[in-house]
């Protein structure tokens, strides 16, 4: 490793536990499945927390409340005992282009899946999966699958990407993070087994955007899923285990310190 990369390295692991911690949190979708203790409620609200990942951080972290109000505080169980008319009251939810069509469909499909599946891992995961270097084929997969139930909504599709529409997959990317970094830190929950953290692409928004190329982890000029990749590929030559713990160290000083500099 040569000197510039040693350096990155070690202001980047300070930084990491400096925001790898509860205090975290509060201000962070990932407040909203931490609301919970049942596996199911955390997957389906870290889900859709960051599905809903768009705009300012208030503003989701409440819309994704009013959500769990509206499901009577318990998603899962709202979600696999609902009557048809216990869905009226979801109808006036929105969030930017998040519509109710777009909430009746996830519930269809959260209640398709968990009708077959005890976790919501089994919708990333196919066998031989395993052996890949990242979770693409993961990405692919998972997107054919949510919007393979009869007459899903066209409209819907935007707000569940892949690799394939190029898209840095972002929303996914933080999702899979929360599901399976296990490091007792008290924000990832690493309730998963099957996909490992090596594995984990870097949620790339334009906090950590903006910071990885001020750190010239990230050279290429648009921001896609290569963007996303080549990113990932530099922090592995950090970590090659847990490659994805920057991202606490890239979003904290974009979001945080609004860092500009270089090292």
């Amino acid at each position: 490793m040569n000197h510039k990369l040693q350096r990155i390295e070690d202001f980047l692991n300070q930084k990491v536990i400096q925001y790898n911690q509860p205090n975290f949190i509060t201000l962070d979708p990932v407040s909203i499945p931490h609301l919970f203790t049942k596996k199911q409620d955390i997957e389906i609200m870290g889900f859709w927390a960051a599905m809903l990942a768009w705009g300012q951080r208030v503003t989701i972290i409440n819309k994704c409340k009013e959500l769990i109000d509206l499901m009577d505080g318990s998603p899962f169980d709202f979600i696999m005992n609902h009557q048809d008319t216990d869905l009226k009251r979801l109808l006036n939810f929105k969030h930017r282009t998040f519509n109710a069509t777009d909430t009746l469909y996830f519930i269809e499909f959260f209640k398709t899946h968990y009708s077959k599946f005890d976790s919501l891992e089994d919708a990333f995961f196919m066998d031989g999966f395993e052996n890949n270097q990242t979770i693409e084929l993961h990405l692919n997969h998972f997107r054919n699958y949510f919007f393979s139930l009869p007459d899903y909504p066209r409209r819907t599709i935007k707000h569940v990407s892949s690799p394939l529409q190029k898209s840095t997959c972002k929303r996914l990317n933080m999702f899979l993070r929360w599901m399976v970094r296990k490091d007792n830190c008290g924000v990832d929950f690493g309730l998963w087994n099957h996909i490992k953290p090596s594995q984990l692409i870097c949620p790339c928004d334009l906090h950590v955007d903006r910071v990885g190329r001020k750190f010239g982890l990230i050279t290429r000029k648009q921001t896609d899923w290569q963007t996303a990749l080549e990113l990932t590929d530099n922090l592995r030559q950090l970590d090659p285990i847990d490659p994805v713990k920057y991202d606490f160290a890239l979003f904290g000083l974009g979001v945080e310190e609004k860092f500009m500099g270089k090292l």
